[in-house]
């Protein structure tokens, strides 16, 4: 049996359209679970738990649970959904993101092989690159997607995306106060001995954030939770470096240089370097000095 778990608050614009994708692609011996702490999200779940034909007779579909949790932050949504999912393989993903068809499918076909026990998706900005902030998420998610093909053709440790991923349902429990699970449920399933795979064609489509101060919350939290150390099952767990600046640097160095067309797109990725430098300053300082563990939420990707 196949899982699908959506964690989400408050997006009941996108959810619906999120749902919708997921019902299209008709995964067989597959259930739903959406894991939310607002009542808007409980409302839609029930309207869609029992879709009808024209004639008023119910559709059989994929079966869709609700589940309530406090609002305490998607780890620990997370960790309520692993108690109650029946899959022996569990997808995760979020309520205000859009899978393209066939994407979940793609993902599966990996599980064949048991040396496997997790496969990422590729995030795709729906942002306009003829702005800045869209041209800076289509430059980073292009980063991103190089690193992974790099590290998956080397057979090299890979974090998955939070946006998309797949994953043997091996994980019990995950830290609640972690500002990265998908970076926490790749290192525990990756020291379980199992190999961590990569899907470029599983596409999700992803909305970034559109102003600085949004970008600036986004990613001080997701860049800066590779800085956090946890302790899991009596042995202290640290997350792999995948990030650091003069990481991004190296690995961005060749798109630096090939990824602009014009002059006012190579101005705006020096700006996006200084941006970065900025942010790493930023996250020594709000993670490491002043020890920050909670975030608010980000409208523009909404």
């Amino acid at each position: 049996m196949i899982s699908i778990i959506i964690t989400s608050k408050k997006e009941e614009k996108t959810l619906p359209l999120a749902l919708k994708a997921i019902l299209e692609e008709e995964i067989p011996d597959s259930e739903i679970i959406v894991v939310s702490p607002d009542e808007e999200t409980e409302k839609i779940i029930k309207e869609l738990s029992i879709p009808l034909f024209s004639d008023g007779r119910a559709k059989q579909t994929m079966s869709i649970r609700y589940l309530k949790d406090k609002g305490i932050g998607k780890p620990a949504a997370l960790n309520l959904a692993f108690k109650e999912a029946r899959g022996e393989i569990l997808v995760l993903t979020d309520g205000d993101v859009l899978i393209e068809k066939g994407a979940i499918k793609k993902l599966l076909k990996y599980f064949d092989d048991e040396n496997i026990g997790a496969v990422t998706g590729r995030p795709v900005s729906v942002n306009p690159s003829n702005q800045m902030f869209g041209y800076w998420s289509h430059f980073l998610t292009k980063a991103a997607d190089n690193l992974r093909r790099k590290r998956s053709k080397n057979g090299e440790y890979l974090v998955c995306s939070g946006y998309l991923y797949a994953i043997r349902n091996i994980i019990r429990e995950i830290p609640e106060d972690t500002l990265v699970e998908d970076s926490i449920i790749s290192e525990m399933i990756y020291q379980k001995g199992y190999k961590i795979a990569y899907e470029p064609q599983s596409r999700v489509f992803v909305k970034y954030p559109d102003n600085f101060s949004d970008w600036l919350k986004q990613k001080i939290r997701t860049t800066g939770g590779y800085t956090q150390k946890f302790k899991i099952q009596n042995s202290k767990l640290k997350i792999q470096k995948m990030r650091s600046f003069l990481g991004e640097v190296k690995d961005g160095l060749k798109l630096f240089f090939t990824y602009p067309k014009n002059l006012k797109e190579f101005f705006w990725t020096i700006l996006l370097y200084l941006a970065r430098l900025y942010l790493w300053f930023l996250i020594f300082w709000q993670i490491k000095i002043l020890k920050k563990t909670s975030w608010p939420r980000i409208e523009s990707t909404k």
